[in-house]
């Protein structure tokens, strides 16, 4: 067997709350799919941002019960305009660290701010600056990696301001969840325009794929993210980590998206071969 075809793998994980609002039903078609661990954005319908310390510890109980450990918890961090005070997101953030820990977890996935109608990219990159240093502190500070995602709409959704972000705060406590769905509907070619650039900063894959045309959400290696290339290239830089799946099947929202079972069930069957052929072992 030759280096290129050897076997490897990524850990598998997936979010929840697109499968259920119920953490039981979320748990139970994890643990079909073969994943070890959930990515926790909300539970009871509520998000996690806004459990209580008793629904977190509750949460953990039906987790362990299962045997499913936490992979990330997927914050709201920065998906709110640039204008409020740097201070809102950091006492938010705050909680959402209490949360991380309650869920023994050392990854929280954030945004990098929206700017008001009529303003420019660069007119706000000051003051996301300013925010995204602040969170990294209190990451560093508490012990925890924050995640950027490249969301659509956000200062970094394209490679080049994601890069500029992981530049300028320049903290191990910030890396990146990578999200080639989100690039496509920007107008990104995900692997050929990012993949390369900011390789050296992500620490999290997002499996999400979507069509160029209209932006729509589609199972992984069915759309324009370069899924087949950027698996391919994970597995041949020796990426070990988590791979979570966020497949928005049946709807999106400011705050997630949904699929139900047998679509979350779809898209797991879709990376799966993805990953099978590649010689990727999903653990």
């Amino acid at each position: 067997m030759t280096t290129a075809s050897a076997s490897t793998s990524f850990t598998l994980s997936g979010f929840g709350d697109e499968v259920d609002p119920n953490p039981e039903v979320q748990a139970a078609v994890l643990l079909a799919i073969g994943a070890k661990h959930i990515e926790v954005r909300s539970a009871w319908g509520t998000n996690v941002s806004e459990l209580s310390a008793e629904q977190l510890v509750e949460l953990k109980a039906v987790l362990d019960a299962k045997g499913l450990k936490v992979s990330a918890v997927a914050s709201p961090i920065g998906k709110v305009e640039v204008s409020l005070p740097v201070e809102h997101e950091v006492q938010r953030l705050r909680r959402i660290i209490e949360a991380a820990k309650t869920l023994d977890t050392k990854y929280i996935r954030i945004f990098s701010f929206y700017r008001a109608e009529g303003q420019s990219q660069e007119e706000i990159r000051e003051d996301v600056m300013t925010r995204m240093a602040a969170l990294a502190a209190l990451a560093a500070e508490a012990g925890v990696v924050l995640l950027h995602e490249n969301e659509k709409g956000i200062y970094g959704d394209t490679p080049e301001r994601v890069l500029d972000i992981m530049k300028s705060v320049d903290s191990p406590s910030l890396r990146l969840a990578w999200d080639n769905a989100n690039f496509v509907q920007v107008g990104v070619k995900p692997f050929t325009d990012g993949y390369a650039m900011l390789r050296p900063y992500l620490e999290y894959f997002q499996v999400k794929d979507a069509l160029a045309g209209t932006g729509e959400v589609v199972p992984a290696g069915e759309g324009d993210g370069e899924l087949k290339e950027t698996v391919a290239a994970l597995k041949a830089d020796g990426y070990r980590g988590f791979a979570s799946l966020e497949p928005h099947l049946a709807s999106a929202h400011e705050l997630g998206g949904f699929s139900g079972p047998v679509a979350f069930g779809s898209a797991a069957r879709a990376f799966a071969g993805l990953a099978a052929t590649n010689h990727i072992d999903l653990i």
